[in-house]
């Protein structure tokens, strides 16, 4: 009441308005009130009287007056005192009177393609008008609001309560920083109005009529007033490149763009709703109660969200030919075949009867070079989502600093060793860090068989652990594959224990026929073998699963006879599994060794060894063991990042949900389709077994469901001794939403037999 008063008050003595209602509008900058009097309404902006307000408000009023040159729009326009003077100062406050614009709000009315392409005409009308101007004070303005200054928004991060959706600002704040700042100097500057969003622009009769709110006037990119008024306008679409496209040519049609700038609008926009975010989060914690604060909050979140799935080499060939410019260069894929086959053996298989020419990713998405965007059901080795910031920034931070080896001391490698032993059992107390799951596994059996001074391995049937010559001998998966040089001497073969098609009614009796032969390649081997190694579940035996007390009958009887007990988490551990973050824990059992790998790094190349302090002692005999590369700072740096990442974002508890989730959808999808014969696995790593009418198994139809979900941009792949499962093991940012597209593309494959 007491505010209103003073209102009153200066209203009455400076601008001879008496007793108007007044009604209170919220703001960022300044504090708005509506003021309608006996014959005009009228807006009341009351800032804090200091140097900065002053001269910029100066400088607001002179674009105002060039703004007049416009006729056909509606601007506010200053109301001067009855001194003529452009506001009025008291009580540490400035109070400044504009005339009241009518109109209906833009995001009052429904949101056309027709005004799409008026705003953008507008837009581009009040640009040419704004942009050449020189007003000091302008140039001189710095504001979170200006795309061109997203870093000062980077503070406000910390306020977003969701640490998922935190790394999804942080993943388009660094793509700015490697997509947009590097061709800074090279974008054309000027005045914009810069708020253009959808309680600023105002519409009469279908039409653009005006716009209203210069506080975050600029001088900035010119893009940006384009790129500030897309944001807000494709918000709520289910197609917002369409509406794109006519802002765009609306624009284009006053002022050409340039083809950098519309290269980089997608990421433009990308970091407007960033902005609007990050503003917004913060804001709550000032003012929880405020729904101007919040008002585009939820749809700014579902649009970044949105913009996700849009591939941005789709978005940028759009903004393209949106302005009459061709779309950017492809390769052909017939090309990069013909080098393809030139410089690489044709021992490196291609995923897919079409292959895909890759060009991005980001979490669970990963887009080609057409400007498709691909559902990622397949690579588990980016566990913690492609591209994802803090792993990224992990290793750009730390390569800048310091890269070298372990004959060194720095604290990477200490820190994580501590936090990766921190999720062993006591036993598990020593690590060994190297380069990938493969040199792991080299270094797991050189570690058994000097602690042992044994030289057998027991491996299990269909099991893989690594490219290195030790790793096939070690492979059924390898050493029994067309081509392979067979199994060794020193090599104990055991079956694979799967449960499903084994003729047994239960687990039980699966898991007591199948331990009970492996107990018997034990006792014909008795003190001569070094090692037992296999997956908890096998991968590419088709995830397949170990019965659940396999593992407690066999583990002790190795040990018994002087063996020791090796677990390959390189394709399940990390959480993955959903309720266990490494295999092994499934079966109520704690190894002598364990071989990690694969999303160790989320892409970046990193595998260990982890042992016990026994095993560990006996291999320091002299012969120094060394890794050149294996736990170096950058590696060190980036594997903790990914620890860091699970437990912030909990993605092994979403693993299980989400996983859950899928397998049990998976699993009635079976009762409706009986070539689905079998569901299996656990979390996000699971697998589906086609048969035929005659429950053998249907290799063909297999690839069929696979080359079909690629043509539906669904990736997922087959494995198996037929084949003929399909393998899911997405990113664990996979979310229940992707499962239903999964699940209903499957389903449309299924149907069309």
């Amino acid at each position: 009441m007491e505010q209103q008063q003073v209102i009153l008050n200066i209203l009455q003595r400076h601008f001879d308005i008496h007793n108007p209602a007044i009604e209170a509008m919220e703001g960022y900058e300044s504090n708005n009130f509506k003021i309608e009097g006996q014959s005009n309404s009228f807006v009341l902006k009351v800032y804090e009287a200091n140097e900065e307000n002053r001269t910029f408000i100066e400088g607001e009023i002179k674009v105002l007056e060039q703004l007049k040159s416009l006729g056909d729009y509606d601007f506010p326009v200053s109301v001067r005192t009855k001194n003529h003077k452009p506001w009025v100062e008291e009580n540490s406050h400035i109070y400044r009177l504009l005339s009241y614009v009518e109109g209906n709000f833009l995001g009052d009315v429904d949101r056309t393609k027709k005004l799409a392409y008026d705003l953008g005409f507008f837009l581009g009308r009040m640009d040419k008008v704004t942009s050449p101007l020189y007003e000091v004070s302008v140039f001189a303005k710095q504001t979170q609001w200006d795309i061109r200054q997203l870093h000062k928004n980077k503070k406000y991060i910390k306020y977003i309560p969701d640490p998922k959706d935190r790394s999804l600002v942080e993943y388009f704040f660094l793509q700015f920083k490697e997509q947009v700042i590097p061709f800074e100097e090279e974008l054309r500057k000027g005045i914009i109005h810069n708020d253009g969003n959808e309680w600023n622009v105002l519409t009469l009769k279908d039409s653009i009529s005006g716009i209203i709110d210069f506080g975050d006037m600029c001088h900035t990119w010119l893009i940006n007033e384009l790129a500030v008024a897309l944001t807000y306008f494709m918000m709520e679409k289910e197609k917002p490149l369409d509406y794109a496209i006519k802002m765009i040519k609306g624009y284009h049609n006053i002022i050409p763009l340039q083809v950098l700038e519309l290269d980089i609008l997608y990421y433009l926009v990308a970091a407007r709703l960033c902005i609007s975010v990050c503003n917004s989060a913060y804001s709550k914690t000032q003012n929880p109660n405020s729904s101007y604060i919040t008002i585009s909050e939820k749809p700014a979140w579902d649009l970044l969200y949105k913009w996700l799935t849009i591939s941005p080499i789709k978005a940028r060939d759009t903004f393209r030919m949106a302005a009459g410019f061709q779309s950017s260069g492809k390769t052909s894929l017939d090309k990069q075949l013909e080098l393809r086959h030139k410089y690489l053996s044709k021992s490196l298989s291609l995923s897919y009867e079409s292959p895909i020419q890759m060009e991005r990713s980001a979490f669970q998405y990963m887009y080609d070079q057409a400007g498709n965007t691909y559902l990622d059901a397949y690579n588990n080795i980016m566990l913690v989502g492609h591209c994802h910031p803090k792993v990224i920034e992990a290793g750009q931070r730390t390569m800048s600093k310091l890269n070298t080896n372990t004959r060194y001391v720095y604290p990477e490698l200490l820190s994580y060793s501590e936090k990766l032993l921190s999720k062993f059992p006591p036993p598990l107390k020593k690590v060994f860090f190297v380069n990938s799951g493969s040199a792991a596994s080299d270094l797991a059996i050189r570690l058994a068989q000097n602690h042992t001074k044994r030289n057998k391995i027991m491996v299990m049937e269909h099991g893989y652990h690594g490219n290195t010559r030790m790793g096939i001998d070690i492979s059924h998966y390898k050493y029994n594959h067309e081509g392979g040089p067979g199994k060794r001497d020193y090599i104990i073969q055991v079956p694979m224990p799967k449960i499903f098609g084994s003729g047994f009614s239960t687990e039980e009796e699966a898991c007591r026929f199948y331990a009970e032969e492996a107990l018997e390649e034990i006792q014909k081997n008795e003190k001569q073998i070094s090692s037992f190694i296999a997956e908890p579940i096998i991968g590419c035996g088709g995830q397949v699963p170990l019965p659940k007390n396999y593992l407690k009958n066999i583990y002790p009887a190795i040990r018994e006879q002087g063996g020791v007990c090796i677990s390959d988490e390189v394709q399940v551990g990390f959480g993955r599994l959903g309720d266990s973050f490494w295999g092994y824990e499934m079966y109520d059992v704690v190894p002598d060794i364990v071989i990690i790998g694969k999303p160790m790094g989320n892409g970046h190349p990193i595998g260990a060894v982890i042992t016990t302090d026994e095993i560990a002692q006996s291999f320091e005999n002299g012969l120094e063991f060394f890794s050149s590369f294996g736990g170096n700072p950058v590696s060190c740096a980036i594997g903790e990042a990914v620890l860091d990442v699970i437990q912030e974002e909990q993605l092994d508890k979403k693993a299980k949900e989400t996983g859950g989730y899928l397998k049990k959808r998976l699993v009635e999808l079976g009762h409706r389709y009986p070539e689905i014969a079998d569901v299996r696995g656990e979390g996000l790593f699971l697998g589906v077994e086609i048969m035929n009418e005659k429950k053998q198994p249907d290799t063909s139809r297999a690839h069929q469901l696979k080359n079909g979900l690629r043509q539906k941009f669904i990736l997922v792949s087959t494995d198996g001794p037929y084949d003929n499962v399909l393998k899911i093991k997405p990113p664990l940012y996979f979310n229940l939403e992707d499962c239903n597209t999964l699940l209903h593309s499957l389903e449309i494959l299924l149907r069309e037999k």
